[in-house]
């Protein structure tokens, strides 16, 4: 891991634990086959994916939980 691009992947996401999760699902992303969206001299996918960080081509966005299911309630009669 270059640790560059680690610095510079740390000023566009600041939590360290998003910038793990992030960059090792792109990694895993290349690895399976994904193009990478920037030029890159390393052949390792965690560089790549955090110079992609680092640019600005790579993002997160948090979803909303889930709301439980609700049980369908049955009155009953007594």
């Amino acid at each position: 891991m270059n640790n560059e691009y680690l610095s510079r992947a740390r000023k566009a996401i600041s939590d360290p634990q998003v910038l793990t999760i992030v960059a090792s699902r792109r990694a895993k992303q290349l690895a399976l086959g994904g193009r990478p969206m920037i030029k890159c001299d390393s052949k390792n996918f965690l560089d790549v994916a955090l110079l992609e960080i680092a640019e600005g081509l790579l993002s997160y966005e948090f979803g909303a939980a889930e709301a439980p299911a609700e049980e369908s309630t049955k009155e009953v009669s007594l």
